[in-house]
C-alpha cells in the first residue's frame, strides 16, 4: 500500500483525445473531463424514496412530479426513476410518468435515467422519453445474447447506457472482476454492437467498507483503481456508482457518513469518476472535515491500517450527532495585515477595510501597490475558493463590495501618482441587447469578472447593436458579453454575430440569460461568427470561459474545441430534430381538446370590465412571495424554506435571506419601490378554433378584440389532445357567454433608481438584491391578485382557502398564463393585451421593442377560470402555422417567424 495515497491524489496521466458523453433533456448535458462531477437524482426511484413509493402506489402522479421538481431544483442533472416494485405495473407508471415529465419544462429540461430490472419496461420509456436519456442498466449476467440484444436496441433509440459489473458467474466484487468484465463489455459493445463508446457508462459497483469483515475491507480501493484502469484502458466511457453504499455501515451517524463520502468521492473523481448518485445533504467539503475524523475515515477507505475499522468505529461515537457550528468574532484582527484584508474580502467584511487599506498604503511604495499585491492576494483566494465551490455567489458579490470600497479609497492617491498604472486581466463589455430589460444576471457576471481583475465595460440594458459595436471599437474591449431574458433577444444576438462578422471584428461573443441556451448557441449564433462563441449558462463559469479565450496560451486550442464541439451538437441536433412527426395545423384542430360545454359549470364575473390598483402596499404581499427562484437568481438551488437547512448551501442561504430582510424591511417602512396593477374581466368566446373574441365597453359603446393563441402540431400518442387556450373558451357558435380575463402588475417604480444609488455607494450586492426583491414583489402581486379575482372579483372559487406552499404549487382551478412562456410563447399578444387594457395610459408600465416590459419587476397575462384549463407547453410546431398565424394577425410572414423563431420545428 506504500505511495497509494499520493498516486491516488495525483492522477498525472497525459491527456488524451476525449468524446464527451452527450446526453439531454430540453437542454443538453455534455460531460467532459473538465466538468465536474454529474450528480445523478435517486429520488424518483421507487426503491430509493418511500414517499415516491407511496404517491406512485395512490397514482398521485402530480404530487410524485414534486418530488422530481425538487431534485432538479435541488442540483441533479439527471433524474433517475425506477418503477420496479410488485404492487406496482412498472410499465405502464413508467410510462405515465414520463408523459408528464414531458409537459413539466422545469423537470424536462434534464435527461432521464431510464431505471429497471425488466426490459420491457425499459423499453416502454425508451419508447416515449425525450431527449437523449440513458438506460440503467444492462450486464452480462444472462449472457452475450440478450447483451447484444438490449444493446443494438438501446443503440437504435439513441439512448446511453450504464453497464453493470455483472456476468454469468455473478457481481464483480474484487479489482480483478471489475477490470475482467468492464473490458469483455466494452469489446462486445464497441467491436460488435458497434455502441459509441462516449455513451458507455460503467458503474463498477460501491460496497459497503467498514464492516468488520476482511473481504470487505479493500472495497472503495478496488473500485478506485478499478476506475482508473477502465478511464486510461477504455477510451471515452464515463464511470458512474451509488456513493451512499460506501457508507452503509454507519447509518444513523450523519457526521461520519458525510465524511466517508466526501473521501470516497475525494480520490474516486481524481480517478476518473464523473458521475453518480450522491445525495449532498450527506456530502461535507474535503477540506473542512475535521482533521482528526479525516485520517480515521482514510484510513478506512483507503485500507491504511488492519485496525481501521475499530478504529474509526470507536472514534464515530465521540462525533455521533454533532452539528457545524460557526462562530463571528474579531479575532482576525489580531492577524497580519494581509490576513486581515484576506478575510475581509473573503468574509466579505467592509467595517475595517479603509483602515486596513491606509495602514498598507502608508507601508507601500506606491498606491497601486496595494490593489495590485494586497487587495489582489485576497482576490485570488476569492477565486480559488469560489472556483473550487467552497464560495458562493453572494458571497463573491459581497467580497466585490469590499474591494470597490478599498480601491474607491485609493483613487484619490492613485491619480496623484502619475506614474501609477493597473494593468486589467483583459476589458469585457457587457450589455443587455436590445429591447430587453433584465440585467440582475448580468450584473453578477460582471461582478464576478470585476473580481478576477478584469475591466468591465457596462452598457447597462437595451442597448443596440450599433451602440455596441461601436463602444468595442472605441474601447477596444477584448470580449463581448451579451445577455437576454426574453425570446426576441434570441434574434438581436444572431444578429449582433453576423454584424461583428460582417465588420470583421475577432473578439469573442459571450452568450448568457435565462431564454439562451448551449442548442440555440450552437445551431443559431455560431455560424454566423466564425470567432468564438461561448454559451455561459451561469457566473460561475464566466471567469474560467474568458479566462481561456483570452490567455494566449490556451486560447487557439479552447477555441478550436468549442467550434468543434458546436458543429458535433448541430449535426446531432439536426438529426433528433427529424426524429419527431408532427401534426398538419388542420389536424391538431381536429384533435384538439374537447370540453362538453353543455355540461361545464361557467361562472359569469361578479364585476366585467377594467380596474385600477393605485400605489398598493407592499406589505400585502409578504406572505405571497415565493423566496425560491430568489435564491436561484443568486445561483444557490434548493426549495425554500428547505435549503436553509441544506447541508451544502445553507449557511450561505441563511446570510443571504437575512439581508434581504434588512434591505425588505427598508424597503417597505421608506416606501421604496411603488405597486401598481390594472385587470379586466370580459365576455369571450373562441371563434375559427384558435382565436378568442373578446367583447369590451369603450366609451359607451361595445367593441371586440382577438386575441390569437397557437396549438400544439407534435404527433401525440394514446388519444393525447394537441392544446390551444383557445380549447378552453366556449366556442361562439356553441350560444354559451363565456369569460376571460387579462392583466398586469408592477412593482418595479423606483428601482433603478435604488440600484443606480447603490452602485454610486459601490455597492453591487444591494444593486442586484433590490432588483431580485422587485422581482420577487412582482410575482407575488400576480400571485395576490389572482386569488383577489377567483374569490372576489370573478367570483368562481370564493370558498378557496390555500396556503401559500398551495398557491406556489398551482392549486388552485384556473389558469394564468403569460405571453413568452410555455403555453403562449409569442410576445406579439402583449400588444392587444396592452390595447385593451391602455396599460401604459393607466398604471406607466411600457413596452420597449422587444416587447420586453419596462420597468422590469412586471407581470402580465391573462385569466381561464375553467376547471379544465391547465398549463402546457406549445413545443415546435411547423410553418404551415406560422403562415396560419402571420394570415390570421394581419402581419407578414417574416414578422411572425421572427417572434416565433424559437418554436419552429427545423
Amino acid at each position: 500500500m506504500e505511495g497509494l495515497d499520493s498516486n491516488l491524489a495525483n492522477n498525472t496521466s497525459p491527456k488524451k483525445e476525449y468524446r464527451p458523453l452527450q446526453l439531454s433533456g430540453l437542454e443538453p448535458l455534455i460531460i467532459t473531463p473538465e466538468s465536474n462531477f454529474v450528480n445523478v437524482g435517486e429520488r424518483t426511484n421507487v426503491a430509493g424514496s418511500r414517499k415516491f413509493l407511496r404517491l406512485v402506489k395512490e397514482e398521485k402522479f402530480d404530487e410524485a412530479l414534486d418530488i422530481a421538481r425538487d431534485q432538479v431544483d435541488g442540483g441533479a442533472q439527471i433524474i433517475d426513476i425506477n418503477m420496479d416494485d410488485g404492487l406496482i405495473d412498472g410499465k405502464e407508471a413508467m410510462v405515465r410518468f414520463l408523459n408528464l415529465i414531458v409537459a413539466e419544462p422545469d423537470i424536462a429540461r434534464v435527461p432521464i435515467m431510464i431505471d429497471s430490472s425488466k426490459w420491457e419496461i425499459i423499453e416502454a420509456g425508451l419508447q416515449v422519453v425525450q431527449g437523449k436519456c440513458v438506460v440503467n442498466s444492462i450486464s452480462l449476467k444472462e449472457g452475450e445474447e440478450q447483451f447484444i440484444d438490449h444493446a443494438k436496441k438501446i443503440k437504435r433509440y439513441g439512448a446511453a447506457v450504464i453497464v453493470m459489473a455483472f456476468d454469468e458467474v455473478g457481481q464483480a466484487d474484487n479489482y480483478k472482476r471489475r477490470i475482467e468484465i468492464a473490458k469483455r463489455s466494452y469489446d462486445i459493445l464497441v467491436d460488435k454492437v458497434k455502441f459509441s463508446p462516449e455513451d458507455i457508462i460503467f458503474d463498477l459497483n460501491i460496497f459497503p467498507v467498514g464492516t468488520g469483515m476482511d473481504e470487505h475491507r479493500r472495497n472503495a480501493i478496488d473500485f478506485i483503481e478499478a476506475t482508473r484502469w477502465v478511464k486510461e484502458n477504455l477510451p471515452h466511457c464515463s464511470v458512474s456508482g451509488g456513493v451512499s453504499n460506501v457508507s452503509f455501515s454507519f447509518r444513523g451517524n450523519n457526521p461520519v457518513r458525510e465524511a466517508m463520502h466526501s473521501v470516497f468521492l475525494y480520490y474516486a473523481i481524481k480517478a476518473g469518476m464523473n458521475m453518480g448518485i450522491v445525495n449532498p445533504a450527506l456530502l461535507e467539503v474535503y477540506d473542512e472535515i475535521p482533521k482528526d475524523l479525516l485520517e480515521h475515515v482514510e484510513d478506512v477507505i483507503l485500507d491504511r491500517r488492519d485496525d481501521a475499522t475499530e478504529r474509526l468505529l470507536d472514534f464515530a461515537e465521540t462525533v455521533k450527532g454533532s452539528a457545524k457550528t460557526s462562530k463571528v468574532d474579531l479575532s482576525w484582527r489580531e492577524e497580519s495585515l494581509q490576513s486581515r484584508i484576506t478575510h475581509a474580502l473573503v468574509k466579505g467584511i467592509d467595517a475595517y477595510v479603509v483602515e486596513d487599506v491606509e495602514q498598507a498604503r502608508i507601508t507601500s511604495e506606491k498606491p497601486i501597490d496595494v490593489i495590485e499585491g494586497h487587495l489582489m492576494t485576497g482576490m485570488n483566494v476569492v477565486g480559488d475558493l469560489f472556483g473550487s465551490g467552497k464560495m458562493f455567489l453572494p458571497q463573491v458579490v459581497k467580497s466585490a463590495r469590499v474591494m470597490k470600497k478599498a480601491v474607491a479609497y485609493l483613487l484619490p492617491y492613485i491619480e496623484e501618482d502619475k506614474s501609477s498604472k493597473r494593468e486589467s486581466a483583459g476589458k469585457v463589455l457587457m450589455a443587455t441587447v436590445k429591447g430587453d430589460v433584465h440585467d440582475i444576471g448580468k450584473n453578477i457576471v460582471s461582478v464576478v469578472l470585476g473580481c478576477n481583475n478584469y475591466e468591465i465595460v457596462d452598457l447597462g440594458v437595451m442597448v443596440p447593436p450599433e451602440k455596441i459595436i461601436e463602444t468595442a471599437k472605441a474601447e477596444n474591449v477584448d470580449a463581448i458579453g451579451l445577455s437576454g431574458l426574453i425570446t426576441p433577444s434570441l434574434d438581436e444576438m444572431v444578429f449582433l454575430a453576423k454584424e461583428m462578422q460582417r465588420q470583421n471584428f475577432s473578439v469573442p461573443l459571450l452568450i448568457g440569460g435565462a431564454t439562451t441556451s448551449k442548442a440555440h448557441t450552437a445551431v443559431k449564433i455560431d455560424p454566423q461568427y466564425m470567432h468564438a462563441v461561448a454559451h455561459v449558462n451561469d457566473a460561475s463559469r464566466a471567469v474560467t470561459v474568458v479566462g481561456d479565450l483570452l490567455n494566449e496560451r490556451t486560447r487557439k486550442t479552447y477555441i478550436e474545441n468549442l467550434k468543434s464541439e458546436y458543429e458535433v451538437f448541430r449535426n446531432n441536433f439536426g438529426k433528433r430534430s427529424k426524429v419527431k412527426s408532427f401534426l398538419s395545423i388542420e389536424e391538431a384542430r381536429e384533435n384538439n381538446f374537447k370540453i362538453d360545454w353543455n355540461l361545464t359549470n361557467i361562472s359569469k364575473p361578479n364585476k366585467l370590465g377594467i380596474q385600477v390598483l393605485e400605489d398598493f402596499e407592499l406589505d400585502k404581499l409578504l406572505d405571497y412571495i415565493d423566496w425560491s427562484p430568489f435564491f436561484r437568481s443568486w445561483d444557490l438551488h434548493g426549495r425554500y424554506p428547505k435549503i436553509l437547512e441544506d447541508e451544502v448551501v445553507g449557511e450561505q442561504a441563511k446570510s443571504l435571506f437575512a439581508d434581504a430582510q434588512v434591505l425588505l424591511k427598508r424597503i417597505l417602512e421608506e416606501k421604496l419601490l411603488k405597486a401598481k396593477a390594472i385587470f379586466g374581466l370580459f365576455e369571450a368566446n373562441t371563434i375559427n378554433d384558435d382565436d378568442i373574441e373578446v367583447k369590451f365597453e369603450e366609451d359607451c359603446e361595445e367593441k371586440r378584440i382577438i386575441f390569437r393563441t397557437l396549438r400544439q402540431q407534435l404527433k401525440k400518442h394514446g388519444g393525447k389532445p394537441n392544446f390551444a387556450l383557445s380549447d378552453f373558451i366556449a366556442p361562439k357558435d356553441s350560444g354559451i357567454k363565456d369569460y376571460m380575463g387579462c392583466f398586469c402588475v408592477t412593482t418595479g417604480f423606483g428601482t433603478q433608481e435604488l440600484a443606480t444609488e447603490f452602485e454610486k455607494n459601490h455597492d453591487d450586492y444591494n444593486s442586484i438584491m433590490i432588483k431580485a426583491l422587485a422581482d420577487r414583489f412582482a410575482e407575488a402581486f400576480a400571485e395576490y391578485l389572482h386569488e383577489k379575482i377567483r374569490k372576489e372579483d370573478w367570483g368562481y372559487a370564493s370558498e378557496e382557502n390555500l396556503s401559500n406552499e398551495e398557491l406556489i404549487k398551482e392549486n388552485y382551478k384556473g389558469i394564468r398564463p403569460a405571453p413568452g412562456y410555455p403555453a403562449c410563447p409569442d410576445h406579439l399578444e402583449k400588444l392587444t393585451i396592452w390595447e385593451l387594457l391602455k396599460v401604459e395610459e393607466r398604471i406607466g408600465v411600457k413596452l420597449t421593442e422587444s416587447l420586453a416590459m419596462w420597468p422590469a419587476a412586471s407581470v402580465s397575462g391573462y385569466y381561464f377560470a375553467n376547471p379544465e384549463a391547465r398549463y402546457f407547453g406549445l413545443g415546435k410546431i411547423k410553418e404551415d402555422q406560422v403562415k396560419d398565424f402571420a394570415q390570421r394577425k394581419g402581419i407578414e410572414y417574416k414578422k411572425a417567424e421572427k417572434w416565433l423563431n424559437p418554436n419552429i420545428a427545423d
